[in-house]
């Protein structure tokens, strides 16, 4: 009889795939700003065209959305829900937060948008599933 951890081994890596995206988001974030002399606490301009400014945001953006995947991957976890449906949206959102990372790096606004949008559908996707398979 497989364990909860072998049916939902896909699901639960992506757990570590997005712990790897949020390191790199953090690491690029850091060596921009300590190669830029910014001082910590002080305020990042609001400026797109700035990088220091969109590596930021997507630390920040990411650290928003998180919580809310760990939560709904948990809950579709220990409710038993679909593990190929569980998968496809937990890799989905990964997959997207990571592409989303390479558009707001890039400055590509209306594809970093579609990405924030497609991880978005991605948690609802994972509650319905939790709720309904």
């Amino acid at each position: 009889m497989e364990t909860t951890f072998e049916i939902y081994s896909s699901s639960i890596t992506t757990l570590a795939v997005m712990a790897a995206i949020m390191l790199v988001q953090l690491i690029t974030a850091d060596v921009t700003s300590i190669s830029r002399k910014h001082i910590p606490g002080t305020s990042v301009s609001d400026d797109h065209s700035d990088f220091l400014f969109r590596v930021t945001r997507t630390v920040a953006n990411t650290n928003e959305s998180i919580a809310i995947f760990v939560c709904v991957l948990l809950f579709c976890i220990l409710s038993g829900a679909s593990p190929t449906l569980t998968a496809y949206g937990a890799w989905t959102y990964v997959t997207s937060r990571g592409v989303y990372a390479v558009c707001y790096y890039a400055n590509l606004q209306t594809l970093r948008s579609i990405c924030f949008g497609l991880s978005a559908l991605a948690l609802v996707g994972l509650l319905l599933v939790g709720v309904f398979y």
